[in-house]
């Protein structure tokens, strides 16, 4: 998987088009959302053009999120779905202009000062350098739908554990499952959550953490009861 977003100009039939499948390993159209302007870092909007949500079979599930311009055919970006480490709805107008689904892009180590210059100069954009991504549908009542074909496409291309002995969060503090709770509450921001991994959950193994906990709470008493006995010697 290539990590960040990407440069992609491969189209086929008349007018604007539609995005070049890998149909030799089974790629396919999931979702079209025509009316969709897009939105790179601190830059200007590009003009509108046409979202595709694209999904193939290699050993896993790979889905793509692929924007085509509708007015220049040269210009059109492309993500793999795991590259988005975050997505949420956006209404709150101090945030952006525009009600829009919010999205963060995983990609290489940048210099995020370096990062900033860049899309505020106005010289030719580094996709590398892009952490930030905004879908801005022509009809802001399709943002719900659209959030919910993401959150889908979340659950149907979770990110795979490549070391078993780093999946496991078992032990939170009372700060994180109070942060943990109050995610998404403000007005205008809708935060997706994986339910497979949610608080309190490891693997599938619900009473895992639960377990953990009570060794420690165990533990934790046995230590006390140690302490008293010592100072009750020491009294003597």
């Amino acid at each position: 998987m290539v990590l960040g977003l990407r440069q992609f100009s491969q189209r086929t039939g008349d007018g604007a088009g539609q995005p070049i499948l890998d149909t030799d390993n089974g790629e396919e159209l999931m979702h079209v959302q025509p009316s969709v302007s897009i939105v790179l870092g601190n830059r200007p909007p590009d003009s509108p053009g046409t979202l595709y949500i694209t999904s193939k079979y290699s050993l896993m599930l790979f889905l793509q999120v692929i924007w085509l311009s509708d007015v220049d055919k040269t210009k059109g970006y492309a993500v793999d779905f795991l590259s988005l480490s975050l997505h949420a709805v956006s209404r709150d107008p101090e945030a952006y202009t525009s009600p829009c689904i919010y999205t963060q892009i995983e990609t290489e180590a940048v210099d995020e000062d370096e990062d900033e210059e860049d899309s505020e100069s106005g010289e030719v954009l580094d996709l590398s350098k892009v952490t930030e991504m905004r879908l801005v549908p022509s009809d802001a009542s399709l943002l719900d739908t659209l959030f919910e074909i993401f959150c889908e496409c979340a659950e149907l291309n979770p990110e795979p554990i490549e070391d078993e002995s780093e999946g496991h969060n078992w032990i939170f503090s009372a700060d994180q499952l109070e942060n943990e709770a109050s995610v998404g509450e403000d007005a205008g921001w809708h935060f997706f959550q994986d339910p497979t991994n949610s608080i309190g959950h490891s693997n599938g193994d619900h009473d895992l953490a639960n377990t953990v906990l009570q060794l420690q709470i165990n533990d934790q008493r046995f230590e006390d009861a140690e302490e008293m006995e010592h100072e009750s010697d020491g009294s003597h």
